[in-house]
């Protein structure tokens, strides 16, 4: 849909080492709230980019072009990110991924990449798990080192490597294991849509059995 309209400079690598960068000279960027306001600065949003890197719509599907960009011309990403004072804009989450646990955010690439810092963990996913009190609570699928290691086990191990590290609701709640990969796109992205229908499926089953 569009081409980069951000650039780190080398310079600013080792003070902006979280930033995607700048805009270029030809973007503009904006970081919204869900009702298409400006945020404040250095306040989460939706990232929504505007300039000749962006495609101008989506060929034969005008109600997908209405629906994804704002009546001024900006695309919506569906990237969830902050700007700082400087102008440096870091990506967060992608919108979609984000959980809402009681109404506090938790930002699933935040979670993941301090899970993956532990020496135990080879690949780990999160996702929001349905919760009838507070939305959804955090779920994390985790690929272990060690095969043999259990769930209770796990999850206990997963609570002490994020405790002090992360805020306590975006602490994962529950974990599946698996003995695979976690599932890719042609990308290379973990296709979450396939790890919430299993966690769905897994949720019924338990009822089921219970």
């Amino acid at each position: 849909t569009a081409s980069p309209a951000t650039l780190l400079p080398p310079a600013a690598i080792a003070r902006h080492r979280m930033s995607v960068g700048l805009p270029v000279h030809c973007a503009q960027i904006r970081i919204v709230d869900s009702e298409d306001q400006l945020c404040p600065t250095g306040e989460a949003g939706e990232i929504l980019i505007k300039g000749p890197m962006v495609v101008p719509g989506y060929w034969n599907l005008p109600e997908e072009a209405a629906s994804q960009f704002t009546d001024e011309g900006f695309w919506r990403s569906g990237d969830i990110g902050r700007m700082s004072t400087e102008g440096y804009v870091e990506v967060l989450d992608r919108r979609k991924d984000m959980i809402n646990r009681g109404g506090y955010k938790v930002y699933s690439s935040e979670v993941e990449n301090h899970l993956l810092l532990h020496p135990g963990i080879n690949e780990a996913a999160v996702i929001g798990r349905p919760c009838a009190v507070l939305g959804e609570r955090v779920h994390a699928y985790i690929l272990p080192v060690e095969s043999a290691v259990a769930e209770k086990d796990m999850l206990e191990l997963l609570t002490a490597w994020c405790v002090g590290c992360l805020a306590d609701y975006k602490v994962p709640e529950s974990v599946t294991l698996v003995t695979e990969p976690l599932p890719r796109n042609a990308n290379g992205k973990t296709m979450k849509s396939a790890l919430r229908r299993h966690l769905l499926s897994e949720m019924s089953t338990r009822l089921d059995n219970a």
